[in-house]
């Protein structure tokens, strides 16, 4: 990567350029780095092709992830069927349950709770971004209790992807689905991490028929 692009990168990753923002243009950045205009071109293209940034024609571009892992991974996954994506959330969610259940810190115990009470109110609204939003948002909570930094730096990575194939998720009984992962929480809460792995089965097993 050459140095603009690096130092590009820098400012998405530190979210001094944030996701869904648009960025300087390319004048702009001229002047604050004081570079070439091509230079500044070609380092943004990079980090198009990386899957960080968005041209958009005559609007200017966009910073759409953190992560050149998204990017990579959103194009290799594309095209997939629900039941593929279905089949590997649940791979990754029931080994992440169980690492949960032994490693996770009092700390991070409450955050579930309080994770898995905003994912029961979300579902009050018609919002499905933001019912998609606050199940990802848990279940990332119980990978990051993994304590693991390649398996939250993937499964972060994965989360767009997840969140486009959960808009189509309705459950027959929401009431259920969230006493489900209830049982995941407190599961993990008391380091019981069959019953952990158990609590996730239950969860994917609605949608895997």
């Amino acid at each position: 990567m050459s140095q603009a692009a690096a130092r590009f990168r820098d400012e998405v990753v530190s979210g001094n350029w944030p996701v869904g923002e648009r960025i300087p243009t390319e004048t702009a950045l001229v002047e604050e780095f004081g570079i070439g205009r091509n230079t500044v071109r070609e380092a943004l293209q990079s980090l198009v092709h990386a899957g960080l940034l968005r041209r958009d024609q005559g609007r200017g571009t966009y910073v759409i992830s953190t992560s050149e892992l998204t990017g990579t991974l959103e194009r290799q996954l594309a095209g997939g069927s629900r039941r593929h994506y279905l089949e590997l959330r649940l791979a990754l969610d029931t080994t992440a349950a169980a690492l949960a259940a032994v490693r996770r810190s009092e700390d991070q115990v409450a955050l579930l709770r309080e994770l898995c009470e905003r994912r029961a109110e979300s579902w009050s609204t018609l919002d499905v971004d933001a019912r998609a939003h606050a199940d990802l948002a848990l279940h990332r909570a119980v990978v990051d209790a993994t304590h693991n930094p390649l398996y939250i730096t993937l499964y972060s990575s994965m989360l767009d992807v997840f969140a486009v194939h959960m808009r189509d998720d309705e459950s027959e009984d929401e009431e259920a689905a969230h006493g489900r992962h209830r049982e995941l929480v407190e599961a993990i809460a008391d380091r019981d991490a069959d019953r952990a792995v158990a609590a996730v089965a239950a969860i994917f097993d609605p949608f895997m028929g």
